[in-house]
């Protein structure tokens, strides 16, 4: 897919006060800094979707201090076209600022046919992530994830094939996602004799699914790793998108989401009642959920998706109020049962 230049698109040049309103924050015991709230690619940005409007949001977050873009190789769909996508825009706009970039990408999710395609043997996670440098056209990322655990490989095989990643250079830091508290710990373990910088664990977490709570935050603070949360708004459920019905063009209506209607209507109660208590806060309910994920000292970033400018901007002003009384808190747990 090209980007069209006969369009009104101008060259890009980032916002000369793009650090000056962000929060940054220490990911675990590393020396990175991540934005409190990263951009995800997971939705938006495959080759159903409109690339100029993609390109908008990137250009966006980066002048909002927005230094994270969150990727995978099977982002789509189809797989591997955010990656594609996301590698026109960067040559176009974003190459001249590689080094202001944290750009992650991971594996471990079906990718293409037969054996080797999927789950966490060294023979697919080398491939994968060779083919995700050439599709975003990359030397390196900063971070590379094992998308999820394989549970018929040994650990020890999947942990190795990032470690080498990293003695490749072809990526600084390595990461795992959706690993339950025991195996991240094995995982860390491991990565610590391979003298490998494992700094991020990426976890669904938001008011509604709070497994991260049983276990896995005390697991990363004391190996001083950081926790990273995605699907905080539950797919769209914590926004204010549903209150008055489900409409027509929301993701709950596609089928190729993780959103469905029968979950939208199951929660419209709670999603109401917190609505309630956002809306005392001066916030939007989207704005609370993501700022009730960063009061835990865990929690390094937020990834939020954006289909528009607008939207990634409202998401962003989450930072403007964090904090939440006593009261705010008992209240939010008992919604949410």
């Amino acid at each position: 897919m090209q980007i069209n230049d006969k369009t009104d698109q101008k060259q890009y040049l980032a916002s000369s006060e793009r650090y000056q309103t962000m929060t940054y924050n220490r990911t675990g015991n590393s020396g990175v800094l991540l934005p409190a709230i990263s951009l995800g690619l997971w939705h938006n940005f495959g080759s159903v979707d409109n690339l100029q409007k993609a390109r908008e949001v990137l250009r966006c977050a980066f002048d909002l201090g927005i230094t994270h873009f969150d990727l995978a190789n099977n982002y789509g769909p189809p797989y591997g076209s955010a990656e594609e996508n996301f590698g026109t825009i960067y040559k176009k706009d974003f190459k001249i600022y590689r080094d202001e970039l944290f750009i992650a990408s991971k594996a471990g999710y079906d990718m293409w046919p037969g054996p080797y395609g999927n789950w966490g043997s060294r023979k697919y996670l080398i491939a994968s992530i060779d083919q995700s440098l050439k599709r975003m056209g990359l030397d390196y990322v900063d971070i590379f994830y094992h998308h999820r655990p394989d549970p018929d490989t040994p650990l020890e095989e999947t942990m190795g094939a990032l470690a080498d990643m990293v003695r490749q250079g072809k990526a600084l830091y390595v990461g795992i996602s959706n690993y339950e508290p025991e195996d991240t710990q094995k995982a860390a373990d491991i990565l610590k004799r391979l003298n490998t910088p494992f700094i991020l664990h990426q976890a669904r977490y938001s008011m509604f699914d709070r497994w991260v709570e049983d276990g896995l935050l005390h697991t990363l603070e004391s190996n001083g790793v950081g926790c990273i949360a995605f699907s905080p708004l539950a797919q769209g459920m914590l926004t204010d998108k549903y209150i008055h019905g489900i409409p027509e063009d929301s993701r709950a209506k596609k089928a190729f989401s993780f959103l469905n209607t029968d979950t939208v209507k199951n929660n419209i109660e709670k999603v109401k009642s917190l609505n309630a208590i956002a809306m005392k806060r001066e916030q939007k309910l989207s704005q609370m959920a993501i700022a009730w994920l960063l009061r835990q000292p865990q929690v390094s970033s937020v990834l939020v998706g954006a289909s528009s400018t607008n939207q990634l901007k409202e998401n962003v002003k989450a930072l403007d109020n964090l904090k939440f009384t006593v009261e705010e808190l008992k209240l939010i747990d008992e919604i949410v049962g």
